[in-house]
């Protein structure tokens, strides 16, 4: 529903710009081209007429050609540059980033400023783990690892692998 308004409210959009161009297509050439009537004109005056148009032709000639040298001169400096940065880029090596060990204490100093005597414990607030507690969780297997193999070789050995994982999560 919000897509349709949005293309039916850009679609009104484009159709309004499109009008509105074509306005001031006609607005701009009503004054820089006035209407002509030549068919009361008398051949000087056509003449006239003629000469003032190509006047005016030669200087929008002109003015094209000035903005085009302009552009090209632009476009020729720009390649220039990004050619430069390249060859800049090219020769300069980045260095290696070094370690650099910095302590706890360190960084609350850094950042809470060197009026603050901070010390943090924290390896205090590990929790601590057992070693007996680990080893009870991991049951030791005294099978034949051979058997095992052969057990599990062949698109049987993959059905039960694929049926051992799928089981407990269900």
């Amino acid at each position: 529903m919000l897509k349709s308004l949005m293309a039916n409210k850009a679609k009104e959009e484009l159709e309004q710009e499109i009008v509105d161009k074509e306005e001031e297509k006609e607005r701009y050439l009503a004054e820089r081209a006035p209407p002509m009537h030549s068919v009361s004109m008398s051949l000087a005056q056509l003449t006239e007429l003629c000469k003032e148009l190509h006047s005016k032709i030669a200087v929008v000639d002109e003015e094209r050609y000035d903005i085009e040298a302009k552009v090209t001169l632009n476009t020729r400096e720009i390649k220039d540059l990004s050619i430069k940065v390249l060859d800049l880029r090219g020769k300069f090596k980045r260095p290696s980033l070094r370690r650099v060990r910095v302590s706890a204490d360190a960084i609350l100093r850094s950042l809470l400023g060197s009026k603050h005597k901070v010390s943090m414990d924290l390896r205090a607030n590990l929790k601590s783990v057992k070693k007996d507690d680990t080893e009870k969780k991991r049951p030791v297997e005294d099978s034949d690892w051979r058997k095992n193999v052969e057990a599990m070789s062949g698109m049987e050995g993959r059905k039960k692998m694929f049926d051992a994982a799928k089981g407990p999560a269900q």
